[in-house]
């Protein structure tokens, strides 16, 4: 066992040994030099640790108060603490051999006196993350500003009544792009937990879509004008803080972006807890963000089937995932995007290694998923029998139906000598075949 040291009492990365291993803190499938339809296994998923969940959530619940304790939360100044938290950050980037991370800007600083000082704040942090990224490996896979813990977000940011806290989000977005930018970051993140309503009574739904639109196409100017590189990604959520948000799903987000003009620059975030909290399936929003050419990035948790609420927990279900990296590989994988864990260690999970073990046997379970889905798509299993179904598509005429090169009149001409009969579509055998490999 490795020489207990630093925070987690770990002194060495985890490390791949095979399926063999019982050790929790090794990995058993992911071997990140692996190769994986063309690519090492760490460039195909891509791994990052988010900030929030794992060193500044306390543990608490809408019942309970902090569980972890933690030392940069005990008191004292808060720059000091947040110091303190940088270095731990970066300890467990480095035990488990990630390639990225994530943060909110309100996560990695306090708040100063007024924007200004809170920006302050932030950049001075910045700068540690910097000079820490000079010697370490990690790299920023997306920045984003935490626009709803505060107070003043308690009716929006970007749509509140108030233009003066639309402005004050502004410049806390500008900041955070800025360090994004500044960091190198290969995407920055959108998430609007407050935009939404939590009753049409004092609503103007209009005016807040709006609003809305145009603060993101605000952001798109200044991300061109700055010259920033990675798209803009929105993150659907369909309720919770809210009872509705504007940012539903993947097909609503779809029409928001269509209607301001944002399509060619703004990309989506998915989430699987989001997913099923909007009525989908986590396969069903990726296929649809691909359709629709959004596809960016992936928060990787999952919830709680018995819980109506965005529990956050560690990605487990190697099935479920498989689908999703499925979709993935067939497209080529990610290109600026990666997997995030925005996932919480449940609040009786209070030993520091603890964080490291849920990470781990995540990113075995990942692993897992990526080879069954390589597997599938290399085999055709899933994609031969789809081919099938839809294969009288393929002829000449019919190629010709959805070319425009057929009025109705025609079509229904043709329609009037035919007596098409049904074919099973194979549920249960195709839900066989994906048994077969994960």
């Amino acid at each position: 066992m490795a020489t207990e040291i630093g925070f987690f009492g770990l002194e060495k990365p985890v490390s791949f040994e095979g399926e063999g291993s019982r050790d929790p803190l090794a990995f058993r499938f992911y071997d990140k030099d692996r190769q994986v339809a063309g690519k090492r296994m760490e460039d195909q998923l891509r791994f990052a640790v988010c900030y929030w969940h794992s060193f500044t959530w306390p543990g608490g619940d809408p019942f309970g108060g902090e569980t972890f304790m933690r030392p940069w939360m005990q008191g004292g100044d808060p720059m000091a603490q947040a110091r303190a938290k940088a270095d731990v950050a970066f300890e467990l980037f480095r035990l488990l051999d990630v390639p990225f991370f994530t943060f909110h800007d309100a996560d990695v600083a306090p708040e100063g006196e007024n924007l200004s000082g809170s920006i302050d704040n932030f950049n001075r942090i910045v700068d540690v993350f910097a000079q820490k990224m000079e010697t370490e490996r990690v790299r920023l896979l997306w920045g984003t500003a935490n626009l709803f813990s505060h107070r003043r977000y308690m009716a929006g940011a970007a749509t509140n009544p108030d233009p003066d806290v639309f402005a004050y989000a502004v410049g806390q977005v500008k900041a955070a792009l800025d360090a994004t930018h500044r960091l190198k970051g290969e995407n920055y993140v959108c998430w609007g937990g407050r935009e939404g309503y939590e009753t049409l009574l004092n609503t103007d739904m209009k005016r807040e879509l709006d609003q809305l639109g145009r603060f993101l196409s605000m952001l798109v100017d200044y991300k061109h004008k700055v010259g920033f590189q990675g798209p803009i990604l929105i993150e659907p959520k369909p309720k919770e803080p809210t009872k509705h948000q504007y940012d539903f799903d993947t097909a609503t987000v779809f029409g928001f972006l269509q209607k301001y003009d944002l399509v060619r620059d703004v990309k989506l975030n998915l989430e699987q807890n989001h997913a099923i909290l909007a009525g989908h399936s986590f396969d069903h929003e990726v296929k649809l963000a691909y359709a629709n050419d959004l596809f960016g990035s992936l928060d990787i948790n999952r919830g709680d089937d018995l819980l109506g609420w965005d529990t956050d927990q560690f990605a487990m279900n190697a099935s479920e995932m498989a689908l999703v990296f499925h979709e993935m590989l067939k497209h080529g994988g990610f290109s600026t995007g990666g997997l995030n864990f925005d996932a919480k260690i449940r609040r009786q999970s209070i030993d520091p290694q603890d964080l490291v073990i849920a990470h781990a046997a995540s990113m075995d379970a990942c692993a897992r998923a990526l080879v069954a889905a390589e597997a599938m798509l290399a085999d055709k299993a899933l994609e031969g029998p789809l081919a099938e179904r839809y294969a009288g598509w393929d002829s000449a005429e019919n190629k010709a139906i959805l070319a425009g090169e057929r009025s109705l009149e025609q079509v229904a001409e043709r329609g009037r000598t035919l007596n098409p009969q049904p074919r099973s579509g194979r549920q249960e055998y195709l839900e066989a075949i994906v048994n077969r490999y994960v």
